[in-house]
């Protein structure tokens, strides 16, 4: 099966000339011109990056979710390609009705029509991963409105496969390529090969959004919809079903009544309550997965992708964030520093000065007139030139960040994301480092507190009735004391051995 996958992935890769884009970093210019003499039938007019989006596309699901992923890797990837694997959608072909159905059966060992009262066979929404039916639950199981999210069948052993050969492509495009060292493509396959097969599990996915729908009980901004998790299983997630407006149809957004403004204002605000508060944020938010309730309220869908950030991420994040909407960029260089992410090495002035020619023309700007997209394209390139490590976590951060600049252009282009953001991130920050944290860090240690506190006295005595330990200072002394007998005895052995070589020699 892998033979008969590699010659078509091979098949397709000379169709768009693939080849053609590895072979032309060879210096001497050789091997491409072969190349295209031996297949001398090929159209190579189109641009590489329309090629290879074409060349993804034409493979199948999982090398579109790849590429997917690699147009968010805008410190790894040219401009071009970029630009060009932001094109692809989340919606492909969807899988036969018959399958769907079949793997409910294989899921619940009974059919669909015990397990639902109702169910529709047409999806409503189809990915790479898995495709989307409304159906509806038995009055005895409450006759909830539910979407059932059903994964593409016999996806796990054409993944192993495909995610093999692509470490095997890896391998060949960094011994041909120059740049292939310095991009890490085997390390970008092993990342996409990890958030993959996370996806893979649908419980995890009912898990995450779970999570998020408990960290936004009774929000004002965000409705996450209710998982119904005795129909869970790896392969089948149940959930609330939704209704909305898909947050791209703008028009009819307006036409419903709904303030565009301040549902961008809001969007802002979610996002980084997501980020600071909880370090659990929806990690694919692009506009297939948000949608608007009519009372005005964001809806997220799809929770397949989530990022986590750890206290000292959120800590660092924030003192970023803080520094660079004051425009203390030097507070950034040190940041980066202290952090370890920058080396120690690294000079602050001439760190302070590359971070100040990206970031001051962009202040004072409407969101229409800011692109988030180069403006990190830029932070890379000059991360790269102080050898900053990229983060794992922050290229998710990153991700979603171009997510919602996507967002907040179609809402309202005069946004200013800084004026909306500092508040938010001010408030925060006297949270964790003012009175405000110190109280809240004494009420997250209160049950540890509490059951230590009373075992004090009895430690204490413990410890001032234990007998004395002996004192290792003896054995110091003996070791030293044999050291110095070893290093006299080497000494000897040297002295003699050069006797003897020198008696040779008279």
């Amino acid at each position: 099966m892998r033979l008969f996958r590699l010659l078509k992935i091979a098949t397709v890769a000379s169709r768009f000339g693939l080849d053609e884009m590895v072979l032309e970093h060879e210096p001497s210019g050789r091997l491409v011109r072969l190349a295209n003499a031996l297949q001398f039938w090929r159209n190579l007019s189109a641009p590489r990056a329309e090629r290879l989006r074409l060349a993804l596309e034409a493979l199948g699901p999982i090398f579109v979710k790849f590429g997917q992923v690699l147009s968010t890797r805008r410190d790894l990837m040219p401009t071009d390609i970029a630009d060009e694997l932001a094109k692809l959608q989340d919606r492909v072909p969807p899988f036969d009705s018959a399958l769907a159905l079949k793997e409910i059966e294989k899921a619940y060992g009974r059919p669909a029509s015990e397990v639902f009262a109702e169910f529709d066979p047409v999806p409503v929404a189809s990915a790479s991963i898995a495709q989307v039916h409304f159906a509806r639950l038995h009055d005895c199981d409450g006759g909830h409105e539910v979407a059932v999210k059903i994964l593409r069948p016999n996806m796990l052993s054409v993944i192993e496969h495909d995610l093999a050969l692509m470490d095997s492509g890896a391998l060949l495009l960094e011994k041909l390529w120059s740049d292939g060292k310095r991009l890490k493509p085997r390390e970008v396959v092993a990342e996409f090969a990890k958030y993959l097969r996370d996806e893979l599990d649908l419980m995890r996915e009912a898990a995450n959004a779970s999570q998020l729908r408990r960290n936004f009980t009774d929000s004002e901004l965000l409705i996450v919809p209710e998982v119904h998790w005795d129909f869970c299983t790896s392969t089948v997630m149940v959930m609330e079903r939704m209704r909305g407006t898909p947050i791209s149809q703008t028009d009819k957004l307006r036409a419903d009544g709904i303030d565009l403004s301040k549902l961008s204002a809001a969007g802002v605000e979610i996002f980084f309550t997501q980020v600071f508060r909880d370090g659990f944020f929806h990690a694919d938010m692009h506009p297939g997965n948000i949608f608007v309730h009519a009372d005005g309220r964001y809806i997220a869908l799809d929770f397949g992708i989530v990022g986590t950030l750890t206290d000292s991420d959120k800590n660092y994040l924030a003192q970023n964030f803080l520094a660079f909407f004051r425009r203390d960029y030097k507070r950034v260089a040190e940041a980066h520093i202290e952090s370890g992410w920058a080396p120690k090495e690294t000079r602050v002035d001439e760190f302070e000065a590359a971070i100040r020619a990206v970031c001051e023309p962009i202040f004072d700007r409407p969101l229409k007139d800011i692109s988030f997209g180069k403006v990190l394209l830029r932070l890379f390139q000059t991360s790269r030139r102080f050898n900053v490590e990229i983060q794992p976590q922050l290229v998710m951060l990153q991700k979603t960040l171009l997510n919602i600049e996507g967002l907040g252009r179609q809402l309202d282009p005069e946004l200013d994301l800084w004026k909306t953001a500092k508040p938010f991130l001010e408030r925060w920050m006297s949270e964790q480092v003012g009175w405000r944290g110190l109280i809240k860090t004494f009420k997250q240690e209160a049950p540890y507190l509490a059951r230590t506190l009373p075992q004090l006295p009895r430690l204490v005595h413990q410890a001032l009735s234990a007998p004395p330990q002996p004192s290792l200072q003896p054995q110091m002394e003996q070791l030293v004391r044999a050291r110095r007998w070893q290093n006299v005895w080497l000494a000897l052995i040297a002295l003699l051995l050069a006797l003897l070589l020198g008696s040779q020699h008279l």
